[in-house]
């Protein structure tokens, strides 16, 4: 039930929220280390390292040297009744262009989909959206009052900057809805383009495997704020985004790098 509801296992979450919650302890208070491993869960400070260093690419004294937090799960906050849709109603006519007085949904929508994010910086991320926002670069999707669906692209480049999708709405087709609105936008000879993990991050919670099945092929490597990652390039002919339906991995894609 829970795999149905966010899309990631029970187990997978739990790491990710304590190692958060350790990552926040080694820049904010000055508790030794090995304190920190036995508040995370883990029974001797080697497990605590090998397991940290799998997800923020890092040892957990070199991040506290950095002083810098950026969570690695936030808690999730769940819609009581969600909207599901067959996969064969289009999510594309619901999708639109963000105003200034969507960002603080943005917000909460990015919190949710932080799997997507290695390094968000919220403050950042803010202003790149009010940025965005102001250039109509921004659409989103919206259930009510809640933004269930997010995009923010450059025009000009075919970038997308961040995709993201509330948990409770993936395997729904969203992703590619919100790929074919933005085709409609970008120029025909123009690469669309996304950067996510590389292959074998652990941190990747089925990013990669969300673009390849939408059509991008992966192309160079790159470090990003840090970080390792890899660029991947819609391959528009063939790619079969010809509907919502295209996509069904249960990932939101959020490159946010």
């Amino acid at each position: 039930m829970f795999v149905n509801e966010v899309g990631i296992t029970l187990h997978d979450y739990i790491q990710r929220r304590q190692l958060t919650e350790a990552a926040k302890l080694l820049v904010y208070s000055d508790k030794p280390i090995m304190e920190v491993a036995l508040l995370a869960g883990y029974g001797s400070q080697q497990a605590f390292t090998t397991a940290f260093k799998e997800m923020y690419k890092k040892t957990p004294a070199r991040y506290r040297g950095e002083a810098v937090f950026y969570p690695l799960q936030l808690r999730y906050v769940l819609n009581r009744d969600p909207e599901k849709r067959p996969k064969t109603v289009s999510w594309k006519p619901r999708i639109a262009y963000a105003a200034a007085e969507d960002i603080p949904g943005c917000m909460d929508l990015a919190r949710l989909a932080v799997d997507g994010f290695p390094c968000l910086d919220e403050n950042q991320y803010a202003e790149r959206l009010r940025d965005s926002i102001g250039c109509s670069g921004t659409l989103i999707l919206k259930d009510a009052d809640t933004a269930v669906g997010l995009m923010a692209f450059c025009r000009e480049t075919g970038s997308i900057d961040f995709l993201g999708v509330h948990p409770q709405y993936r395997q729904q087709g969203i992703e590619a809805a919100f790929i074919q609105r933005m085709m409609e936008t970008v120029n025909a000879g123009t690469k669309v383009t996304v950067t996510t993990f590389r292959e074998g991050d652990k941190a990747d919670t089925g990013y990669r495997k969300l673009f390849k099945e939408l059509g991008f092929m992966e192309a160079e490597l790159l470090i990003e704020f840090g970080y390792p990652t890899q660029r991947f390039i819609l391959q528009r002919e063939g790619c079969g985004i010809n509907g919502e339906t295209y996509a069904d991995s249960g990932k939101s894609a959020g490159p946010g790098f």
